[in-house]
């Protein structure tokens, strides 16, 4: 039984398909042991069950958009990670300006900004102390792919699914990540979310993926 149900989330999830327009009302849920199944599949399949987000080794591109509840920005955004290493990419085309991530064991260095670059123990917060944006680094390798993070580091979490077996909203950290657009990656044949919007308070951090990778 136990084997039967697991073939029977991986086909759901690695053909299911579903978008869902900004505005549209919420696909029914599914039941909450169906959603629990189906996210430890998830978490499983994407090397992330121990919910370590900067373990295993993925890229993706795409474009951010990023919000504090008074100023705002754009741009190109390209997420490279493997090994525990992080290396992120965030251009803005307009003000031709890049800034530059870099996460080790030994900590965080971020690149392109005024008495550059600057050094701290913790991703999130060297970047709001530097530019004014809130962004969950740590959680994000996790939470882009619609897998809650470690508990430990982040609190306990909410995932609820439609009645696809399709994530469309986690809670974790005060944070609140949505998630549609959905579509199949040929890398990991699960479906992934084109489509994610991260809101705490007035922080906001929308991301429109061009493409999923391995690194």
């Amino acid at each position: 039984m136990r084997f039967a149900a697991a073939v029977a989330f991986a086909c759901v999830l690695l053909a299911g398909c579903r978008t869902t327009q900004p505005g549209a009302a919420m696909p029914n849920r599914a039941d909450p042991i169906a959603a629990a199944a189906a996210q430890q599949f998830r978490a499983e399949a994407l090397g992330l069950a121990a919910g370590d987000c900067g373990a295993p080794g993925w890229t993706m591109t795409g474009r951010v958009a990023l919000s504090n509840g008074k100023d705002g920005g754009s741009g190109q955004l390209e997420w490279t990670q493997g090994g525990g290493n992080l290396h992120l990419l965030l251009s803005a085309p307009i003000t031709r300006q890049n800034w530059i991530l870099d996460v080790d064991a030994q900590g965080a260095t971020l690149h392109g900004v005024a008495n550059g670059p600057l050094h701290g123990g913790d991703a999130a917060r060297l970047l709001r102390e530097a530019t004014g944006w809130d962004i969950p680094v740590a959680a994000l390798g996790c939470w882009m792919r619609a897998v809650q993070a470690n508990v430990a580091g982040f609190g306990e979490s909410r995932v609820d699914y439609g009645a696809d077996l399709l994530p469309l909203r986690l809670e974790q950290g005060g944070w609140t990540v949505d998630y549609s657009g959905w579509k199949r990656d040929p890398f990991s044949g699960l479906q992934m979310p084109a489509r994610i919007n991260a809101q705490r308070g007035d922080n906001r951090v929308r991301l429109v993926v061009d493409r999923w990778g391995l690194e």
